[in-house]
């Protein structure tokens, strides 16, 4: 039996403008978009064929923000790696897309810095690609 994680669904404040922002860095499509079943507006963002990983980036009409650590709270979300082929490149859209990166890593398996974006979700980007790619 395979299983695969089909998507992560994240609650932000202006769904549009963090798919915009997805997109832009990491070259994802928008697969669908509409008013959620919550009453809010739903954007999803990922690769555009049927059964590939995604993000539902969710909008409430009432958006409240959090003040807890999401390191130290059962529940939280840390943060959404996301891997790529090209660290350097998506490292310089993250760098023009207006957010700071940090906490650069090369250890084994592979490469790797976060962002934050403008909701505070924090992105891993990391790439396994080696000299012999």
């Amino acid at each position: 039996m395979t299983s695969t994680i089909e998507h992560l669904n994240l609650t932000v404040s202006d769904p549009d403008r963090t798919a915009r922002m997805l997109s832009d860095i990491f070259g994802w499509a928008t697969r669908w978009d509409g008013w959620s079943q919550l009453g809010g507006r739903s954007v999803h963002v990922g690769e555009p064929e049927v059964g590939a990983t995604y993000l539902a980036i969710y909008g409430p009409q009432e958006p409240s923000v959090s003040t807890e650590d999401s390191y130290s709270t059962i529940g939280g979300l840390n943060h959404v790696g996301v891997t790529v082929d090209d660290l350097a490149f998506v490292q310089q859209r993250v760098l023009d897309a207006g957010f700071e990166t940090y906490s650069f890593g090369d250890y084994e398996p592979g490469q790797r810095f976060y962002f934050r974006d403008n909701d505070g979700i924090e992105f891993e980007v990391v790439s396994y690609a080696t000299d012999a790619d």
